[in-house]
Formats: structure tokens, sequence, C-alpha cells
């Protein structure tokens, strides 16, 4: 009888161990089904998000964070949710949540401060930015954003400084430098210059012909004016033939934040230049270094009209800026194009570069034959130049730069021109 009941109790007992192990597996089971599920929806809440469809990102963030309240990613859900639907007080709750809670969490920091940047609460952002640079100084997007906050704000002299500190961390990034020498160019200067043009021809009794300069830049923060006197002699056989002088002006004035225009004029009356040279451009900063230019030209040279447009294109990478321009202008109702492209390699500043220039046909920007556009504009050329400009001693600007030009002068008869340019300037 004893026996009976002994074995009895062993059987309950090991009962008792089979559903005690039975219940733990199974709670086990709903706890990690529990956890994959929690992991899902917050997968399923970020979808929503990208796909836009905000309202059920909202639902799937708070049923997430009801089961887990510890998960700070479905508080960074909502509060981007909230954002993008324009609840941005909520926004904010959650973020500053999800930074309590953890200071270095990233997702949190530049969602909020590019919301603040929007909303032009320039304090707070720039709270954000120090904060989030001292948890992350490795991050690659709060340097962007500290840079967005300065050109919000306008503060064109804290951003110039700012942005050569990180050019020297982004040395590729071609809005960087694009930013940079558009800046450099809203600050003040005042410079004298004197430039000379040496063009000889590789026919006899042709030549050389001299184009001389002596120009007056004032740059201000709203833009530039130039004025400037030119001196052209021209000579054949040794002996001058046509000499004379031009006065020309022209401004580069800043239409927007990423944009700007150009205009000049010239006069002579004399031979040697055209009456009157007038143009206008306007040029629009695209992203990624990009920028876009249009514009017009008319040239009034012995007794003929001659107009032009013009359409450029250039863009900044690394260290290198490369311009192409193409005219298209109008003579006895036909239309004759050119084109020039321009690369620089910048070795410092927006003074200190190599430059290369190669082109086809003959525009009205080409200074030395002003006087004979209506000649050439209907004749082929070929032309390439090198040339190499520096800053000296912070007051010092030198330049020398050499072409070479095969241009057609008659119908299928070609000469070669060769081509010396020097420049000096001094800062006032």
């Amino acid at each position: 009888m004893k026996i009976f009941k002994m074995k009895s109790k062993n059987r309950i007992g090991t009962l008792g161990c089979v559903i005690a192990l039975v219940g733990i597996i199974l709670v086990s089971g709903k706890l990690h089904a529990q956890k994959v599920n929690t992991d899902s929806l917050l997968v399923s809440a970020y979808q929503s998000l990208k796909d836009g469809q905000y309202i059920q990102a909202i639902a799937k963030a708070r049923m997430g964070k009801k089961e887990a309240p510890e998960y700070l990613d479905f508080y960074v859900v909502l509060g981007r949710a909230n954002q993008l639907t324009k609840q941005k007080d909520s926004a904010r709750y959650y973020y500053s949540h999800v930074l309590e809670r953890n200071e270095k969490y990233e997702e949190a920091y530049t969602y909020w401060i590019g919301m603040e940047l929007e909303d032009k609460n320039y304090d707070q952002a720039e709270i954000l930015l120090a904060k989030a640079r001292k948890s992350h100084p490795e991050n690659s997007v709060f340097p962007m954003q500290q840079w967005r906050l300065y050109q919000d704000m306008g503060d064109f002299e804290k951003e110039r400084t700012y942005l050569r500190e990180l050019s020297s961390v982004f040395p590729s990034n071609s809005e960087i430098t694009q930013r940079i020498f558009w800046l450099d160019s809203r600050y003040n200067s005042d410079r004298f210059g004197l430039q000379h043009t040496y063009t000889n021809f590789e026919r006899d009794g042709i030549g050389p012909w001299h184009l001389s300069s002596v120009q007056y830049i004032r740059e201000r923060k709203w833009g530039s004016i130039i004025g400037r006197v030119n001196y052209a002699n021209r000579m054949a056989n040794k002996e001058t033939i046509a000499e004379g002088i031009q006065v020309e002006a022209e401004t580069y004035f800043f239409t927007g934040k990423k944009s700007y225009a150009h205009l000049f004029g010239a006069y002579s009356g004399e031979i040697v230049f055209p009456e009157w040279r007038v143009g206008a451009n306007y040029f629009q900063t695209l992203t990624k270094g990009w920028e876009l230019d249009f514009g017009v030209r008319y040239t009034r040279v012995d007794s003929m009209d001659l107009p032009a447009l013009t359409l450029g294109v250039g863009t900044y990478f690394g260290s290198y800026w490369v311009h192409v321009r193409s005219f298209f202008q109008e003579q006895e109702s036909k239309w004759y194009p050119a084109f020039t492209l321009t690369t620089r390699y910048y070795l410092d500043s927006r003074f200190d570069y190599l430059n290369f220039v190669a082109g086809y046909g003959t525009s009205a920007d080409e200074s030395y034959i002003q006087s004979q556009l209506q000649n050439r504009i209907s004749l082929n050329s070929y032309r390439v130049g090198l040339g190499y400009f520096r800053q000296l001693g912070g007051k010092f600007l030198v330049g020398a730069q050499g072409g070479y030009n095969r241009q057609e002068y008659l119908d299928s008869k070609w000469q070669n021109e060769w081509e010396a340019y020097l420049m000096f300037q001094y800062r006032l």
C-alpha cells in the first residue's frame, strides 16, 4: 500500500514538472513572438512613413510604444510623422523624449534640427547642433546642417569663415567650393589693374596688335562695378595703321541667394573698336556645384548690327571648375555658332589657379578682335590657351596666359595667330 502511494506521488510530481516545462516553453514562445511582432511592426511603421501614409505610421508607432515603451524607434517615427503633417509641437515632444533617454540618438537630432531650420528657429537649431556635433564628431550630416544654419541666417562672414574650415574636411565637395567663391565675391575689395594683350600673325605685313587696359574694380556685398579704359594699336609693315581708345563699364550684382546678373557696355568713336558693345547675363546656381547661365550680346561695328544669344553651363568638382558657353550670332539673317570651354584648377583662393581655354568660332566676347567681328563671324577658327594666375602677399594679383588661334581669314585661307596676355592688379 505504501509502495502504491509512493508511485502515485512520483507520477503526480512528474506530471507537474512536464506541465510546468510546457508552460515555460509556451510563455517563452509567446514572448519571442511578441518581440518578432514588435520588430516587424517597426519595419512596417517606417515603410508607411516612407510611402507617405502618415496616419498609418502614427497608428503603428503608437501600438508599438504601447507594447514596448522602451523602444525609442517608435517615438522617432511618431516625431517624424507629426513633423511631416505639420504637427510641430507634437514632433518636438517625441524628439525630446528620445534624446532625454538617449542623448546620442543621431536620427532624432537630424530630424529635429532640420525642422527648426525649416521654421527659422535658429537659436534652437544652434543648441541642438552643438549637442549633436559633440556626441557625433564623425557624423557628416551635422556639419552640413551647420552650414545651412549660417546660410539661412544670411550671416555671410560667419558662413565664409566656417566653409573655409569645412573645405579642409570635405575637399572634394563641389558645392562647398562653389559657395566659397560666391561668398568671396561679396567681400569688400578695391583693386587697380593693368593688362596687356599682344597678338602676332604668321602673315607677311600683318601685325602685331596691341591692346592695353587700365581698370578699377570695386567689390561690395551687393556685387561689383568695374570701370575700364582700353587702348588699341594695330600695326602692319612695322607701322601703326589704326589706334584709338574705348571706354567700358560692367557690373555684377546679386539677385538672390543663389543667383546673380552681369551687365556691361562699351563705346568708342575709333575704327579700331566697335562703336557700341553691350551685353547681359543671368547666372543661376544649381545643386551639386552646377551653374546655368544665359544672356544676350549686341555689337555695332562698321555700320552693322550683330546680335547674339548665349547659353552656358558650369560645374565644380574638387578643385576644378569647368564651364562651356555657346554663342549663336546673327549676321544678314544667318546664324553662326561659337563655343568656348574654360577649365580652371584652383590652387588656393579664387585668385590662384591654372586656366585652360579651348574654343571654336569667333564670339563677341573676344576683346582683341572686336573691330573685326563682322569679318570673322562666318569663318572657322580653332583656339587653345593656357594661363597661370596668382595672388602674392595679399596685395598683388598677377597673371599670364598664352594662346594659339588657327584662323580662317578668307574662304579656305588660314593664318596662325599667337597671343600673349599679362595682368597685374593691386588691392587698395
